[in-house]
C-alpha cells in the first residue's frame, strides 16, 4: 500500500502506508465467471511487532484482540472478501485493521478498589447463618417405632 498521507487512528497514533502489505487474490463463493478471473479478495498484513507506531503496551494489549488473525511472529493478516469490488475490499480490510488497532490503543481502566458496607456485611453474615441452620436441618430421619 503506497499513498502518501499516514492514516490517522486515534489522537497521536498514525500508521504508516507503506507498513501495510496488500496481497490480492481471488475469493471463493458465488459470484459467476467474474470469482474465477479477477481477483478482488484483500489480504493485508501488518507487521505490528516491529511497527515504530504502536508502543509495547499497545502491541501487548492488541495481541488477545487480533487472536488468530495475529502470527507467532507479531503479523497481523486481514482477509476481506465481503464485496464484489477489489476497491472496496481494500476499504474493508483496512478500516478493520484500524478498527482492531483503535480498539488497543484505548488503556484500560484501572480498577477501583472498594469495600462492602456494613449492611452488606451484616446481610451477608444473617445469610450465611441461615444457610447454615438449613443444612444442620437435613440428615438421616429418625422413626419413632
Amino acid at each position: 500500500m503506497n499513498h502518501n498521507s499516514p492514516l490517522h487512528v486515534i489522537d497521536d497514533l498514525f500508521l504508516n502506508p507503506d507498513e501495510i502489505e496488500e496481497t490480492f487474490i481471488r475469493a471463493g463463493g458465488p459470484g459467476g465467471q467474474n470469482v474465477n478471473k479477477v481477483s478482488s479478495a484483500v489480504q493485508l498484513r501488518y507487521d505490528a511487532r516491529h511497527s515504530p507506531a504502536l508502543t509495547n503496551a499497545v502491541f501487548l494489549r492488541l495481541k488477545p484482540l487480533a487472536g488468530r488473525r495475529m502470527t507467532a511472529d507479531g503479523v497481523i493478516i486481514i482477509e476481506a472478501k465481503r464485496y464484489r469490488s477489489q476497491e472496496r475490499n481494500r476499504e474493508d480490510a483496512l478500516a478493520r485493521l484500524i478498527e482492531l488497532i483503535r480498539k488497543a490503543a484505548i488503556p484500560p481502566t484501572p480498577r477501583r478498589k472498594t469495600k462492602p458496607s456494613k449492611s452488606a456485611r451484616q446481610r451477608r453474615m444473617t445469610d450465611k447463618r441461615y444457610r447454615g441452620d438449613t443444612k444442620r436441618n437435613r440428615g438421616s430421619v429418625k422413626s419413632d417405632d
